[in-house]
């Protein structure tokens, strides 16, 4: 078995892409992920370099170097706890990340600030805010729905947050994005 790490896994669908991407060129996937691949065998050096030409392209890269692995794996820890768990795990995200990482907290979280130049803490509120975003588009839940969802701690709590991130109010956010949208009968 061969594991590889892919850059930019941040959703299903890149999933489904760079599983068809593995599929036309006849590689064996035992188990994908975001960001990860298990193949069954090996893959020889023209594969790989095969693959990474159809990989570019997409906005996705394999991934060689061991601290860049970890930063990968941490965001997309991080991706899927903010946008598919819908922060149903009630520890904190050091907690998370040092379980699922197998690492300290301190030296993957000076890693990720040395890599990325920013802090994990502020990675994963940007992407709770971009979630808060994504709820709001959608109007399907109430702001203080979205804020028990991503564990706030309050709604006023969300709101400055979130409008500290975008300069916005999550209501102006709303309306702005209200107004730029047309009624399907009109497009």
């Amino acid at each position: 078995m061969t594991t590889l790490f892919i850059k930019n896994m941040v959703c299903n669908r890149c999933i489904m892409v760079v599983q068809n991407e593995f599929d036309k060129l006849g590689l064996d996937v035992k188990n994908i992920k975001l960001g990860e691949v298990v193949l069954n065998n090996g893959l020889t050096d023209e594969e790989k370099n095969k693959l990474k030409e159809v990989l570019i392209p997409l906005g996705f890269e394999l991934i060689d170097d061991k601290k860049s692995r970890i930063i990968e794996k941490m965001k997309n820890i991080i991706i899927d706890l903010v946008h598919y768990q819908d922060n149903e795990i009630n520890t904190n995200l050091s907690e998370v990340l040092s379980s699922e990482m197998r690492h300290d907290y301190n030296y993957l979280s000076n890693l990720f600030s040395e890599v990325e130049g920013t802090t994990i803490e502020k990675y994963f509120i940007a992407q709770k805010i971009e979630k808060v975003k994504e709820l709001l588009v959608y109007d399907e839940l109430s702001l203080s729905e979205i804020a028990f969802r991503l564990n706030y701690s309050s709604v006023g709590y969300l709101s400055n947050q979130f409008k500290k991130i975008t300069g916005l109010s999550p209501s102006h956010f709303k309306k702005i994005c209200e107004d730029r949208r047309k009624p399907l009968d009109e497009v």
